[in-house]
């Protein structure tokens, strides 16, 4: 009887090198995902808040004082002016100071959705420095 030599295949060798395809095509989608994202997020409506109760204005150099009332009033500095004139307005001193900064006072009874209306007139006109004016509260003694 013969015996015969059992062959054995071998084993497959541990791989060595990392594949780098996977790799690549998960950072090209991340790249993709935030080049998409990134200007969604700046076109965010920029609010300049204050941070203490004091409420004080601005020590802005050059600044004017936008008023919306509560019946729908636009003031521009002590002008009362209806929608048409102020969006000219508003354009003609974004072109003559872009950095100027406005004031808003708005009254508390105001719908916000015509405060979000006044600032997109002021952005359109160029103008993004807003300020928001608020009374300081009455303090109890």
């Amino acid at each position: 009887m013969a015996f015969g030599r059992l062959e054995r295949s071998e084993r497959p060798k541990p791989m060595g090198e990392i594949n780098m395809t996977p790799l690549i095509d998960v950072m090209l989608v991340l790249l993709v995902i935030f080049m998409i994202a990134a200007p969604l997020m700046s076109s965010s409506l920029r609010l300049d808040l204050p941070q203490s109760e004091a409420a004080t204005p601005s020590d802005a150099p050059q600044f004017i004082q936008v008023s919306l009332a509560a019946d729908g009033r636009l003031m521009l500095g002590d002008e009362a002016l209806d929608t048409p004139r102020f969006q000219q307005r508003m354009a003609e001193l974004g072109r003559a100071n872009p950095s100027l900064e406005l004031q808003l006072r708005a009254d508390k009874a105001v719908p916000y959705g015509q405060v979000a209306e006044l600032i997109g007139y002021m952005q359109a006109a160029g103008l993004s420095r807003i300020a928001f004016v608020a009374d300081a509260p009455k303090k109890s003694e």
